[in-house]
């Protein structure tokens, strides 16, 4: 397999990817890369190659968010972002936005040929089968590589990246991901996006579970910090998420709550299971679903709320019904 390096140019100290071309390789990704979304975790994303030197064109849905980020330059759209990029990734809000980016009009596909796209939505191994075929039609080669860590991680270079895909494009894709943390390489083409998706039903019912036993502790007579500190020893993945169960503060918004509900949707299409064999998961999308009905732009801390407000209707009750 090819290998690759980075140097650091000479006047910039800007790190600039190096890799041979093969017959079998689309061309040499260098430092020229486009990113398609500049949400949330898109501008981290964005943000973290600025800072290690990646000569960035962005795009965005709603272009005035993209050039508020003040990085690179800003396409009109997917295909122009595409033309003058050697590494293209995607960072979308699910399976409707990444169709749209790649294939609808002015999409990427226009301008594939050659380059390596990294997709790194959360938006199912469906989707990933799918722009893998189209990609390699248009004479592109692709990975998915979403990403396991809030946009906080990402800016750090303290994430884990989970890369689905063939053993030489992983390699080329490598040098670029490393700036975000950790990568790992889960399997063929669609992995990434696999286990993203266990990941996140995971996340999902670790948050539900500490919710319910933050409320039931304080309850109980326990200090909120005391019962925080004791969860977040338990489950790390809570400790940067204080406020909103102690202070039932939710924003700003690190992962939103819709957004988990659309990844419990993939997850439970993917797994294909009865409630007997994943009975956690599935009642976590039903209690996510309700919460995110009326909670759905805060972060996934509001799950808290429901129980707060069922424990105050059972302190309330209690009260009244005593003589």
């Amino acid at each position: 397999m090819p290998t690759s390096e980075i140097h650091r140019g000479p006047n910039s100290g800007a790190e600039h990817i190096h890799l041979p071309r093969t017959s079998d390789a689309v061309a040499a990704p260098r430092s020229r890369v486009a990113i398609l979304g500049t949400g949330k975790m898109g501008s981290a994303i964005a943000a973290r190659l600025a800072q290690a030197g990646f000569e960035l064109t962005l795009w965005n849905r709603t272009k005035e968010r993209a050039v508020a980020l003040g990085i690179g330059r800003v396409a009109e759209s997917p295909a122009l972002a595409t033309r003058d990029a050697d590494i293209v990734i995607s960072s979308l809000t699910g399976p409707d936005a990444v169709r749209a980016a790649y294939l609808g009009p002015s999409g990427a596909l226009g301008a594939a040929e050659g380059r390596l796209f990294i997709e790194m939505s959360t938006a199912g191994a469906d989707l990933v089968a799918v722009l893998a075929e189209e990609v390699a039609n248009a004479g592109g080669r692709l990975v998915d590589a979403p990403i396991l860590g809030a946009p906080p991680l990402v800016r750090d270079g303290k994430a884990a990246i989970l890369v689905g895909g063939d053993e030489g494009d992983v390699g080329l894709a490598r040098p670029l991901l490393e700036a975000f943390g950790t990568v790992r390489h889960v399997g063929p083409l669609g992995s990434g996006a696999r286990l993203k998706l266990v990941a996140n039903s995971m996340l999902a019912d670790v948050i539900l579970a500490a919710a319910e036993l933050q409320v039931a502790g304080e309850r109980s007579g326990l200090d909120p910090d005391d019962v925080f500190w004791v969860l977040a020893r338990l489950a790390p993945v809570l400790a940067a998420r204080r406020p909103g169960f102690v202070e039932d503060r939710h924003e700003p918004t690190l992962f939103a709550l819709r957004d988990l509900r659309k990844d419990l949707d993939l997850a439970l299409g993917l797994f294909g299971v009865s409630a007997v064999q994943t009975p956690l998961t599935l009642q976590a999308q039903h209690l996510v679903t309700a919460a995110a009905s009326e909670l759905g732009d805060l972060d996934i801390t509001a799950v808290v709320r429901p129980y707060r407000q069922a424990s105050l209707k059972a302190t309330q009750v209690t009260a009244r019904s005593r003589p």
